[in-house]
């Protein structure tokens, strides 16, 4: 039996680069469960939260034979996959593609999830939305940042 998965997600980041955090609400309206996450890292980018966060919620479903829906404000996050570009971006192995390490944990995880991206527009009163950007907000702000490593390793003293 197939269940519908609903999936908001948001990143924050304080500065671009700076500390940062992702939220994560993930319903399954017919059996009425919902559960959140998120997770703070002490120095990365907005859209690396944006889409670690879409990489969590898919690493979290139990199994592959769900309707999986993704809610998203990231356009980067979703017009990746809703005009293709990611298929020209494995076409060139992933080469001048910023954070190539998520897209291609990501790209596993879409190939067996398949799930369908929703851009929404953010900061407009959407309510998973806003419990999303609340939690990564918070999550950035919080005592035990993590350590987003290959971020850290790539940026390392340089420009980003």
């Amino acid at each position: 039996m197939s269940l519908k998965v609903e999936i908001f997600t948001d990143g924050a980041c304080s500065g671009n680069p700076g500390p940062g955090g992702y939220g994560i609400l993930m319903r399954v309206p017919e059996k009425n469960y919902q559960k959140t996450y998120s997770k703070g890292f002490r120095k990365t980018t907005n859209n690396r939260m944006e889409l670690m966060a879409v990489i969590v919620a898919l690493s979290n479903l139990k199994t592959s034979d769900n309707d999986v829906h993704i809610y998203t404000d990231s356009k980067y996050v979703a017009d990746a996959i809703n005009q293709k570009w990611i298929y020209g971006w494995i076409k060139r192995g992933w080469k001048n593609v910023k954070n190539p390490d998520l897209w291609q944990a990501f790209y596993k995880l879409y190939q067996l999830h398949n799930p369908k991206f929703h851009w929404i527009k953010g900061h407009a009163g959407h309510p998973e939305n806003e419990i999303c950007d609340q939690l990564a907000v918070a999550a950035s702000k919080s005592d035990n940042l993590a350590i987003d490593a290959f971020f850290e390793n790539q940026n390392d003293g340089g420009m980003f």
